[in-house]
């Protein structure tokens, strides 16, 4: 692990859910003593019908859930206009990544398509892309 696990909403998702690749990373930054990041945007993306809330919430609690700042905004999109992407699609990942870099060591954001976040981290060479 090459730092600290930045989670998105499908490894969220996973992550509530118990999936055993997604366990696996949060297993080993917490023997590392790295905590798990996700923004306070990313919840919303999780909520689904068939989610459990119960197992929702608690993941939650065990996770550092960043606020989305008036600083970190600028900083997301920054990210967006020197990639090139832009709208819905990219905003929460751009959100991501500008808040991975304030957090020791690289950051590891856990993503579902890492084509995407691969637009957005070929700037800040502390955020890397893993497929969740």
């Amino acid at each position: 692990m090459s730092g600290a696990p930045v989670l998105d909403s499908e490894g969220l998702a996973k992550a509530v859910q118990r999936d055993r690749a997604v366990h696996g990373w949060l297993t080993a930054a917490r023997e590392a003593d790295l905590p798990v990041i996700t923004s306070a945007s990313v919840p919303v993306e999780v909520i689904r019908p068939r989610i459990n809330d119960a197992a929702l919430r608690r993941t939650l609690s065990r996770l550092r859930v960043e606020p989305v700042t008036r600083a970190l905004a600028r900083s997301a999109a920054a990210l967006l206009r020197a990639a090139g992407p832009h709208g819905r699609r990219y905003a929460v990942d751009a959100m991501l990544c500008a808040t991975a870099p304030h957090h020791p060591g690289r950051g590891t954001v856990l993503i579902s398509d890492v084509e995407d976040i691969g637009l957005l981290t070929a700037a800040p060479p502390r955020v890397t892309a893993e497929k969740a």
